[in-house]
């Protein structure tokens, strides 16, 4: 038997990601393994949670290393609070793997209480993968990725709604096999999701409500962890771009009904299957705990140069925070939209 180990490693400094892949020959011959730690890889979120996708590593076998860990977090403008995250971030990291592709996960548990962690891409046991995690403890189990589309990975540990209110989730794209049919000159992440916190005088932390989370009355619903940080920090992208967002909600309970307000969605693939595209579409409902693919063209003869909002188009938590802006050029007028 022949075994062929050889190792190179890529670090992308502006992004702070480091990730080594290898050619092992006794598990998995000949295939290629693309390892990162999200302890080292940390995504920006400063000024704002980096929505671009994180590039696809053309391994065909994943290797993931996720710590929890708590973290303060910055909610909306001026407020902070203490959040349970995936790697130190709310959202988590983004996870981005191709259909086919072997995925192999870790997650330890750097806190002091039980988590644990469930991707809805996933086909296996919940029982053997999706178990509770001790504080100092740790999880490995692997998956095959066999469907497409832009799915919630969060933590399982009851009561759910208090660990997801905490800020336990984040996203995993599966590209399709054969790509989704069209060339995307810009593709982002946006995962919508609640937090509900009490206000707390004098700057000091907001305090977790955990009674308005039952009742469904969140005090920020936001895009990527943070209230309006894309208004303040746009999208930018290019005239004549095909734009693709993969919209994920978190939840933990209001839905998301995704809009660009001056654009139509060309394609919309609600489950991720290529297969079952729909066209020409103006809003589409992502329910918590769901995801979904949408495109769209700024053609120079019809969308063109400007400013583009992208909503919830259930208002009343779109003024709560769900809202940002994708700049389209370099428009002479930047307009506001008030808090």
């Amino acid at each position: 038997m022949i075994r062929k180990r050889v190792l190179f490693t890529t670090i992308a400094v502006g992004a702070s990601v480091l990730t080594t892949a290898a050619f092992v020959g006794e598990n998995h011959p000949h295939q290629a393994v693309a390892r990162t730690d999200f302890a080292r890889t940390i995504t920006p979120t400063t000024p704002d949670y980096l929505a671009k996708l994180p590039a696809l590593d053309p391994a065909p076998v994943k290797e993931f290393r996720i710590p929890i860990k708590d973290a303060t977090l910055q909610i909306a403008p001026g407020i902070t609070y203490q959040g349970w995250t995936f790697g130190g971030t709310v959202p988590g990291p983004v996870l981005h793997v191709r259909q086919g592709d072997l995925v192999k996960v870790t997650v330890v548990n750097e806190t002091p209480m039980p988590h644990s962690i469930d991707f809805h891409a996933a086909r296996l046991p919940a029982n053997v993968a999706y178990r509770a995690i001790m504080p100092k403890d740790s999880i490995q189990f692997e998956f095959t990725a066999t469907d497409p589309g832009a799915f919630l990975v969060h933590c399982g540990t009851p009561p759910v709604l208090m660990h997801l209110m905490q800020g336990m989730y984040m996203a995993m794209i599966v590209d399709p096999r054969d790509g989704w049919g069209t060339r995307a000159d810009q593709e982002f992440v946006l995962l919508q999701s609640e937090f509900y916190a009490k206000d707390a005088p004098g700057g000091a932390l907001a305090q977790p409500d955990y009674a308005a989370a039952q009742e469904k009355e969140a005090s920020q619903v936001v895009f990527n962890g943070r209230a309006f940080q894309y208004k303040d920090h746009p999208l930018h992208v290019n005239v004549g771009d095909r734009v693709r967002l993969f919209v994920v909600n978190a939840g933990p309970s209001l839905t998301s009904d995704f809009h660009i307000v001056g654009a139509i969605f060309n394609r919309v693939y609600p489950d991720g299957d290529p297969a079952h595209v729909l066209s020409d579409v103006q809003t589409y409902a992502v329910p918590a705990g769901g995801g979904a693919v949408f495109e769209t063209v700024f053609d120079p003869k019809q969308s063109g140069e400007g400013l583009y909002a992208f909503v919830t188009h259930s208002f009343a938590d779109a003024q709560k925070g769900a809202v940002g802006l994708i700049q389209v050029g370099t428009p002479k007028q930047f307009a506001t939209m008030d808090h």
